[in-house]
């Protein structure tokens, strides 16, 4: 028989037609999509969730390049007796070229802190004055041992690019409690965007209006906001509403086009910006007292102070997930770790835990979750072993730290564990699905619910994995 009439004989064959009847008569048969009646449209109204949730707004200060966990808030005892001698067990390295099996010891020391008694690095006093308030999770890991893909992990819960950030998600799930601000706002770093630049803020396959808003780290920090002279008023009014009938009549003739309805959104947008954006980016509405727990009169801390009490600001008005960033490659210390990590604790650690304390302060800790942390941590062991003054340590996605505070999680909690080394999460461990399956549900979605059709086909931040939400660590 041909391969031509098995497949004749298969399809028009009593067998199959008899399958039909049979599946047709136990109502086994799957019901056939329904259209839609109307097409949808895609705004940022505010939605309902699936339960009460117990966060409003997020905000996410992103320490981009990984951490060195076991040299800030996973101290490893075994790795101080061991320092300088070769590391008894199995490594994954990321670069053999650089590696070494030499154990490195943390240079720096630990101190329990507050009534919860967390260990903090003394590279961190300012976060250790907030540690009740904070929920320390020591087991994290993504498996994917290079920066790009797992910053997608963790953002977009895949491992390649061209998918919906969490960001994104949330918007899409909840719309916005603003109509005068973004949704969804990332404040990058004036040296330089980070690794994977974009797609910390992308909206993916998701409708172009749920897309992260730029707010840049100097002035102008909205390029284009202001009108020219001529155009201020009435002329700005009139020239928008033509411009809307345009922008209407032509979207009536091409339904369903998504980045368009989202253009014609983001002109009405604009336009409210005018008045809000500058009202909110305005720093020298603060106190003096303000500007100085935050560290904006000090050189280090100026520069991510500034823009950590912006993203208070943008929350206070309604914005619903703001992300900091820092530059690229700022937390990679593959070389030199005992001058590059105290460098960007100084910068960001006063900032963060002012972030914290202000939330807490005027009431919004409670509904806004914080949360700080990388992609991946470090190895327990020397890399580029040149001396003490050069060395570093290597990616380690196997296990790492995060904390998070407010919006729902414990405070003065400790979740999880890696082992005696640091190297791998080896209790409690919390994985990218867990992490974006829990955030969801402390914004009241469910994570399996919130899905988006696409070519027929259902999905969501979860990706088809399993996603656990990690109760131990809710309040």
């Amino acid at each position: 028989m041909t391969r031509r009439q098995a497949l004749h004989s298969g399809t028009f064959g009593v067998g199959t037609l008899a399958l039909a009847w049979i599946l047709n008569r136990d109502q086994l048969l799957a019901e056939p999509a329904k259209p839609d009646l109307e097409r949808k449209r895609f705004d940022l109204a505010l939605k309902k969730p699936h339960h009460a949730p117990k966060a409003k707004a997020m905000i996410s200060l992103f320490m981009q390049g990984g951490p060195s966990h076991m040299d800030l808030l996973d101290p490893k005892s075994e790795l101080t007796k061991l320092d300088g001698k070769p590391f008894p067990g199995q490594i994954k390295y990321d670069n053999a070229a650089e590696a070494s099996s030499t154990v490195l010891g943390s240079p720096w020391k630990f101190a329990k802190h507050g009534q919860s008694g967390i260990d903090v690095s003394e590279l961190l006093p300012h976060t250790a004055g907030v540690i009740d308030d904070i929920c320390v999770v020591r087991s994290m890991h993504t498996d994917v041992n290079n920066h790009v893909q797992s910053i997608h992990a963790l953002n977009t819960g895949r491992i390649v690019s061209g998918h919906p950030t969490l960001g994104s998600w949330v918007c899409y799930g909840l719309g916005s409690e603003t109509q005068t601000l973004p949704a969804f706002v990332a404040l990058p770093d004036p040296v330089s965007l980070p690794v994977s630049t974009t797609e910390h803020w992308s909206n993916g396959w998701l409708p172009a209006v749920y897309q992260g808003t730029v707010v840049r780290p100097r002035e102008p920090r909205i390029p284009n906001l202001d009108p020219p002279p001529y155009l201020k008023g009435e002329p700005q009014q009139k020239l928008l509403k033509y411009l809307e009938e345009l922008n209407r009549d032509h979207l009536s003739k091409r339904p369903g086009e998504l980045d368009l309805e989202a253009r014609i959104a983001s002109y009405g947008l604009a336009a409210q910006m005018q008045t809000a954006a500058k009202e909110a980016l305005d720093l020298s509405q603060e106190t003096e007292a303000i500007k100085n727990m935050y560290g904006m009169n000090e050189p280090a801390t100026a520069d991510y102070g500034a823009r950590c009490l912006i993203a208070r600001r943008l929350i206070e008005r309604g914005v619903r997930f703001v992300q900091v960033f820092t530059s690229n490659q700022f937390w990679d210390n593959h070389g030199s770790i005992r001058t590059t990590l105290p460098a960007a604790c100084k910068k960001t650690d006063k900032p963060a835990a002012a972030l914290v304390r202000d939330l807490k302060q005027r009431g919004l800790l409670d509904s806004t979750l914080v949360m700080w942390g990388g992609e991946m941590g470090r190895l327990p062991v020397i890399q580029n072993n040149a001396g003490p003054a050069k060395v570093g340590r290597d990616h380690n996605t196997y296990g790492f730290t995060m904390w998070f505070a407010g919006g729902g999680m414990k405070g003065g909690h400790v979740h999880g564990a890696t082992d005696e080394f640091g190297h791998h999460a080896i209790e409690n461990k919390v994985s990218q699905h867990d992490f974006h399956a829990t955030l969801l549900h402390l914004f009241g979605l469910d994570a399996k619910k919130l899905v988006y059709s696409r070519n027929n086909q259902e999905l969501s931040l979860l990706d088809g994995h399993e996603g656990r939400i990690v109760k131990e660590i809710l309040r």
